[in-house]
């Protein structure tokens, strides 16, 4: 366990040895935590495009971002959903580059029959307040190699000696969990599938509330496998003419907050601002990232305010409200 997800991508970045020099490729469309210690430890961020149906990183924009500096990719499982990691998988083995899984809002999500942090050299996860499992701030790194393992452990705790008190062999950081925030995430482990069956019920109702309107899109279902759906977004087809600045303004106006769907990265100014070049190499995540939006995922959402809220955005649509949900 960690402070929090974005440290436990640091300490991963620092046990595979990745700096200055190296690239690590991230798809555009995610949370900046999942990018920011590429920086950190003074490699280059590489932003690849997102696939259309999954919302996560497609194997065929990660193969034209490898370069021969290129170390590592940082796949995410955004919003819960799961990318095609096989294809993936192949792609990275060929070109000897590690795989890192970000499932931060991905537990209880399943791909191939695999659970959400069993691919890649290692995988991590959020315990944010936000998340399925929360302890205010948390996160945890998993790692099958010892190695890897044993660099990371020594890593999180001031590079202190294993073998002689206070002794300190390198000059490392200070990521080690709180053992109440640590007690409280246990015990919400004994009862993850309450917890992601309660996500799922949010994803189902929204699925039943907008299924008369064509050409909108919720988080799909992985092949052979379930989504997670940490938090359900949607994305408005082309033929609605909507962008998510013009539904948000409109939710604002009923009452409603609305959240965008992530940004591009590589568009905000922490790494540089949108460019008319950037737009052009990775399309989609440009295209869907501005006609998506984040739908209420609180526990605490009553079906009573679940169909307010979607009759809100079904009055944007120009769509008569339901009743009730079938």
């Amino acid at each position: 366990m960690t402070p929090n997800c974005t440290s436990a991508i640091h300490l991963l970045l620092l046990g595979l040895g990745i700096g200055p020099g190296d690239e690590v490729i991230v798809p555009e469309c995610t949370w900046i935590a999942s990018a920011t210690h590429i920086t950190h430890v003074g490699a280059t961020t590489v932003f690849a495009d997102i696939d259309e149906a999954t919302w996560c990183m497609s194997a065929t924009s990660l193969e034209a971002a490898i370069t021969p500096r290129t170390k590592a990719v940082i796949v995410v499982d955004l919003y819960g959903n799961m990318p095609d990691l096989d294809a993936i998988r192949q792609v990275a083995d060929r070109h000897r580059i590690v795989v890192i899984e970000d499932a931060a809002g991905a537990l209880g999500s399943v791909y191939q029959g695999a659970k959400a942090g069993s691919f890649g050299i290692g995988s991590v996860f959020s315990f944010h307040r936000t998340k399925t499992i929360t302890t205010g701030e948390g996160g945890m790194l998993l790692v099958d190699d010892d190695r890897l393992f044993k660099r990371c452990h020594f890593l999180r705790d001031h590079g202190r000696s294993q073998t002689k008190h206070y002794f300190n062999t390198e000059v490392a950081y200070k990521y080690m969990p709180c053992n109440l925030l640590a007690a409280l995430g246990h015990a919400q482990f004994q009862r993850i599938e309450v917890l992601v069956q309660a996500k799922r019920h949010l994803l189902s109702r929204y699925r039943q509330a907008f299924a008369d309107i064509p050409d909108l899109y919720l988080n799909p279902e992985p092949p052979a496998g379930r989504n997670g759906a940490w938090c359900t977004a949607l994305i408005f087809g082309k033929s609605h003419g909507m962008n998510k600045e013009k539904v948000i303004d409109e939710l604002v106006k009923g009452g409603f907050e609305g959240r965008p769907f992530f940004y591009p990265l590589s568009s905000m100014p922490a790494y540089g601002g949108e460019t008319p070049e950037k737009k052009c190499k990775n399309p989609v995540a440009y295209d869907l990232s501005g006609r998506g939006i984040c739908l209420p995922a609180s526990f605490r959402t009553s079906d009573e305010e679940l169909l307010a809220y979607c009759n809100a955005i079904r009055s944007i649509l120009g769509k008569s409200p339901l009743v009730n949900f079938t």
